[in-house]
């Protein structure tokens, strides 16, 4: 009887541990399977890619402690856990981003299919649920049969002067197969835009594609797995050629400032795999057919779209048309640019606009208001008899008589118009231009258009949007608002300056900080890794960096700021993301530059080019767009040398991290010249004033780390008295200032101030904007006042730090170690805003920052993604004036004190949710 019960117990013990382990077990999941941080990308360019997941758990203080990732040739290898690519098996590892492959050596189109799973101090997590994919592209130039084809002329209906008039050509091949498919590939590049069909169907959800370059240093191209589209017996693969960047919108208009590569041409290369092992390849060359006789009869992105239905070539890209009357390509050169993989992700129609109204300006003529100042364009119903014409022109504002103001689009026409064939209903929207808008024009449609015929269409590169931020004051969010939808708004391929007008050009000091408050809003890592590359190749032989990359205009200025923001990327992508490659693979060219900077323009160790200035300074007068204030001016030989230093600090990181020490020396020797001539030329040793003591003269030595340590307090005071005293607490820095203004003044204690710049709404301000109807960033803060006519209404370049201030201090949410593997917590105290609710998707999943205050006690919401930690700073005189979730916080309950930073207790927090209450809250 005693045996059986100490069996039973036995059983019983067993069946609960076996509860327990399998309770454990469950509750740890592996999800967002990345490969070069895109979700199952095909046609990638390297052999050595880099995977990432994260790891979900509804349990608290999770920590990878090691990893298992299989990657197989085929899906049903990889069912039955067969690695045959690479078993990592148990590897001990807390790694769960930018983790190398380093399995069987893969080359040109190997298929690989992977899974993983995670073991944790908590528990032993599933294999992922979904298995992901990649597949590597075409390495090497002789995996390309393909010929380039194109048309090297214009026809009667064509233009190649000033304002180009180009049609779009449409390629056909028909071809069979006399086999069951396994496997049929794509790789594409159609220069400048393209469309591809197989058999009728669209293939991807992709517009404006391929992403733009210097097509004289590289082309990108896309690949499609179209296994299902390609059928046993006939098939046919039609293409269409739009212009895009290529064949440039302003042709021979000014050859010394603008870069022009020819008329378009296609690469194409269709790859088919047997059910039996044998394969067929189908690559463009002069065996297709082509017209450019079709409906698209022209398209300039400054200009619009004309498309005319009565010219359709109805089942054109089907099989059974008569393209007997089409003519034959010719072989053309390629552009001169390597081949290579696009990496980044596809521009799509990423959301929609209602418009709120329409308006018949006089007879014919209506003004459709879309609400928002947005890029993309208009998607229109419309029936009518055959051969009526609908124009649309688009504007970002009206004049006081209500007609569309396009001054400030200079020449670009901003024009689509459309040819009804005739009908039915017919739905048409442009296809390979965008527009910058909030209005619209309607002439010639036939009846009365309403509401319900017409919708907006955003058009940006499919990234998430990874942040969240909402407070309790109602301008701040609008400002927010308004800078979400312009940097929306410029995103196409690369980071552009505006939407709308004839320049839409990627002006690097544009983006130097911007790009890291944009970080926080959308998942921009590959878009400004690939800009990175067009940076460099933008790069001459001397060294040299131009202001535009890809150099589409031919400005090489020579600066500091403009170009050091190659730099700052690079160090912005490490700091967010952990993403060290473009540090790597940029570094040489970085340090080119420099040695190029510092021997053509370095004297005395002070850098004495600069070519913009504190750019955009606001205005002693209304009317003006620049100031004539030399008080309020900061000398360009201050700005460059101030940057020269921060340069050459960044590229003693990156040389440390790269493990070349004698770099590092050598960076660091310059920087300490560097510093002490800034000093003896600009300090002033009795005020203690940089120069004329502007605000951006003593901020960007203050927060670059270059004034003397007993200098600093009476340095920052002077720049609290310029602010508060002599520009009535409002913003009074250019460009080049307000990139590290915001943080500046919170990080020497003052975020007071900046709270009251954020949310002041007279000029010059942020708020002013919104006061004055905008619904984006203007490129002038006095841009309704100062030349309108040059004024574009959706830039994002007078952002400088503000978006990353709203998340890094007032949200709280900041990265300590790259990536955000820890994570600082610590929001800044103003008065006058209660609220703070912002998250923000990591690299290892969802951190949220949601506090309020009110009273004496501050309650904060907090989430800290599996397998990060938090630094939490709350603002307590003591531990013990902290509960979470209603009880006092100690070390059994997995909670670190890590002692008092002045008025704040420090503590160390793992992952999970938790909600704090700081009960003497201002005691």
């Amino acid at each position: 009887m005693m045996k059986r019960s100490i069996y039973i117990a036995l059983i019983l013990v067993g069946f609960l541990s076996c509860c327990i382990s399998n309770a454990a077990f469950a509750a740890i999941g592996v999800t967002d399977l990345r490969c070069e941080m895109l979700y199952n990308p095909q046609g990638i360019s390297t052999t050595h890619p880099r995977l990432s997941w994260q790891i979900t758990s509804d349990q608290r203080n999770i920590v990878q402690t090691a990893y298992e990732i299989i990657v197989a040739s085929s899906k049903q290898k990889l069912t039955l856990n067969e690695g045959d690519l690479w078993d990592s098996h148990k590897t001990i590892s807390d790694k769960s981003i930018m983790v190398s492959y380093a399995g069987k050596p893969l080359t040109s189109r190997s298929q690989c299919y992977w899974k993983v799973r995670v073991w944790t101090n908590k528990g032993t997590g599933e294999w992922s649920n979904q298995p992901a994919n990649w597949s590597v592209g075409l390495l090497n130039p002789n995996d390309w049969q393909a010929k380039w084809i194109g048309y090297e002329h214009g026809f009667p209906r064509d233009s190649v002067s000033k304002f180009s008039r180009l049609s779009a050509r449409y390629y056909r091949k028909q071809f069979q197969t006399l086999q069951s498919i396994k496997k049929a590939t794509v790789y594409i590049v159609g220069l400048g835009h393209y469309e591809l069909y197989i058999n009728g169907k669209t293939i991807g959800d992709q517009v404006l594609a391929e992403a733009p370059t210097d097509y004289t240093q590289s082309v990108l191209y896309n690949t499609f797995d179209v296994t299902d589209d390609i059928r046993q017996g006939d098939n046919v693969i039609g293409t269409v050629l739009g212009n895009g960047r290529f064949f440039t919108m302003r042709p021979k208009y000014k050859p010394q400032k603008i870069k022009e590569f020819g008329f378009p041409r296609l690469l194409l290369q269709l790859e088919i795999t047997y059910q039996d092992g044998s394969k067929k390849t189908i690559i463009s060359n002069d065996s297709w057919k082509f017209t450019a006789n079709g409906p698209i009869r022209t398209n300039n992105e400054y200009d619009g779209e004309e498309y005319d239905a009565t010219k359709q070539l109805t089942g054109w890209n089907k099989i059974g048309y008569d393209d007997s009357n089409w003519l034959k390509p010719e072989l053309v050169g390629s552009p001169g640019g390597k081949v290579a993989a696009q990496m980044d992700a596809p521009i799509k129609i990423m959301d929609t606009v209602k418009p709120i109204s329409i308006n018949q300006l006089k007879p014919g003529t209506w003004i459709m208001d879309m609400g928002q100042d947005m890029a993309g364009w208009v998607q229109m119903k419309v029936k009518g008899n055959r051969g009526d014409k609908v124009t649309l022109r688009y504007a970002e504002t009206l004049k006081p008589e209500g007609d569309l103001y396009t001054a400030n689009l200079r020449d670009a026409k901003a024009t689509d118009v459309y040819t009804l064939k005739g009908g039915d209903e017919e739905i048409w929207h442009p296809v390979f231009v965008y527009h910058g808008f909030r209005y619209v024009e309607i002439t010639g449609y036939p009846g009365m258009p309403t509401l319900g015929d017409f919708i907006g269409q955003v058009v940006y590169d499919d990234m998430a949007n990874t942040g969240q931020f909402e407070t309790s004051n109602t301008l701040i969010n609008q400002i927010y608002h308004n800078a979400y939808w312009g940097i929306r708004s410029d995103y196409k391929g690369m980071p552009v300056d505006c939407p709308q007008r004839n320049e839409r050009m990627p002006w690097l000091g544009d983006r130097a900080t911007g790009s890291l408050g944009e970080s926080f809003v959308f998942n921009n890592e590959n878009l400004y890794a690939k800009w990175l590359d067009d940076i460099e190749q933008s790069q001459k032989p001397d060294g040299s960096i131009p202001d535009v990359a890809p150099a589409y205009w031919n400005y090489y200025s020579d600066n500091m700021t403009w170009p050091g923001t190659y730099i700052l990327i690079a160090d912005m992508l490490y700091n967010q993301f952990a993403d060290k490659a473009p540090i790597e693979k940029h570094y040489a060219s970085m340090k080119k530059w420099l040695d190029y900077m510092r021997q053509k323009y370095d004297k005395n160790n002070l850098m004495t080019k600069d070519k913009y200035g504190d750019w955009c300074v606001p205005p002693e007068s209304p009317e003006l767009i620049h100031s004539r204030d030399s008080s309020r001016n900061t000398s360009g030989e201050l700005i460059a040398t101030a940057y020269y230093y921060r340069m050459l600090y960044l590229m003693q990181h990156f040389a440390t991290l790269l493990n070349k020490p004698a770099d590092a020396r050598s960076f660091s020797a310059l920087a300490l010249q560097a510093k002490n001539a800034f000093n003896q030329k600009f300090l002033d040793k009795k005020t203690l004033r940089y120069d004329n003591n502007t605000v951006t003269a003593n901020l960007l030595p203050l927060y670059f780390g270059m004034v003397p340590e007993a200098d600093k307090k009476a340095v920052f005071n002077n720049i609290v008295n310029k602010i508060t005293i002599d520009a009535n607490s409002h913003i009074s820095t250019g460009v080049i200032g307000t990139q590290w203004l915001m943080r500046g003044l919170t990080d020497f204690g003052r975020p007071d101030i900046a709270y009251h710049i954020a949310a002041n709404d007279d000029y010059p301000s942020w708020g002013y904007m919104v006061k004055r109807g905008a619904t984006t960033i203007w490129e002038l803060w006095n841009g309704d006042t100062a030349a309108p006519a040059m004024n574009s209404r959706n830039h994002v370049m007078l952002l400088g730090d503000l978006i990353a201030w709203f998340y890094q201090d007032l949200g709280g949410i900041k990265a300590d170690e790259p990536g955000f593997k820890t994570i600082i917590m610590k929001p800044a105290e103003v008065a006058g805003l209660d609220s703070v609710n912002a998250s923000y998707q990591t690299p290892y999943g969802l951190v949220k920052s949601n506090w309020k205050k009110h009273d004496k006690q501050l309650d904060w919401s907090i989430t800290i993604p599996a397998n990060s930690k938090a630094i939490v700073y709350l603002p307590v005189n003591s531990i013990s004036g902290i509960r979470e979730g209603g009880k006092r916080i100690s070390v059994a309950s997995g909670f670190k004190y890590l002692g008092q930073d002045r008025d704040e207790a420090k503590i160390e927090i793992g992952s999970g949710d938790y909600h704090f209450a700081a009960s003497n809250y201002f005691e």
